[in-house]
């Protein structure tokens, strides 16, 4: 049986990030910790400080203890539950589709001696592997955007969080107010129908029994942010080539350019979203 456009949604994300190309250009450009979008506050900031900060602020919206118990969904290399254990003391989960990243991520605890308090799960963030109310917080970062099944998502993390718990997370999303059309280029290579929008996860989470706490709207931030990884590709191409493919670095080139473009002529929308499960 063919699979449906949401499980080919699903699968080209695992491939895509188990893909040595894929793992050799995030390590490589990030520096092994965070691969997600970051917050600049210059255009020569480097990429790993950037991405690192916007951790810190999400932090900052997190009611966290060494009692609190966290579920990162689509962790990639880890960084962030890094960041919160060793801050807070807490313990946490870091749930992820890639196996080779899971494995960076797992040799980065034990490096740091957090390999005690970290539980790094190879899963689908569609098929939660705990049970009902488990967790204090749902954390993610810039990784919902790849599951044909968004709404599932947010019920497997409304499912496993306890009442009065929090999530806090981010996502590129499509302007509520952006034609799903103009984004072509971008649903193409991810292999999308479409990008959630701000709205989709406001009205979902709220069906789901959540209530917004706030929304800090760093959009400006997505065209940054891909504009300087765009730039750092560039400029370390030959260090690149020595462990990255020519075709995936110049198809990445291309694609970083469509996000640039989309968050600047404010089709794209980005910023972290903080909302509590009602008790």
């Amino acid at each position: 049986m063919p699979k449906t456009y949401n499980e080919t949604a699903t699968a080209t994300a695992q491939n895509y990030y188990n893909s040595s190309d894929a793992d050799n250009f995030y390590f490589t450009i990030w520096g092994g910790e965070d691969i997600h979008i970051g917050l600049y506050r210059s255009e020569h900031d480097q990429i790993g400080e950037a991405s690192r900060r916007t951790v810190q602020r999400m932090a900052d919206f997190a009611e966290l203890n060494s009692d609190s118990k966290v579920l990162d969904l689509g962790a990639g290399y880890g960084g962030a539950v890094r960041y919160l254990v060793s801050t807070y003391g807490c313990r946490a989960v870091a749930l992820n589709l890639s196996e080779v990243e899971n494995e960076r991520d797992r040799e980065k605890n034990r490096e740091q001696g957090l390999d005690d308090r970290i539980e790094v799960v190879d899963a689908s963030f569609e098929e939660v592997p705990y049970d009902d109310e488990t967790f204090d917080l749902i954390w993610s970062q810039d990784a919902f955007l790849h599951s044909g099944q968004r709404e599932l998502v947010l019920k497997e993390a409304a499912r496993v969080l306890k009442p009065g718990g929090q999530m806090v997370f981010t996502d590129p999303m499509r302007d509520d107010n952006c034609p799903t059309e103009v984004l072509g280029p971008i649903l193409a290579r991810l292999q999308l129908e479409d990008l959630a929008s701000p709205s989709f996860y406001r009205e979902k989470l709220a069906e789901l029994g959540f209530d917004e706490v706030r929304f800090e709207d760093n959009t400006e931030q997505l065209a940054n942010h891909y504009q300087r990884v765009h730039d750092e590709t560039v400029a370390r191409d030959a260090e690149l080539a020595k462990v990255v493919s020519r075709d995936y670095i110049e198809r990445m080139k291309t694609g970083l350019k469509h996000w640039v473009s989309g968050g600047r002529n404010g089709h794209l929308a980005w910023g972290i979203f903080v909302f509590k499960k009602r008790a």
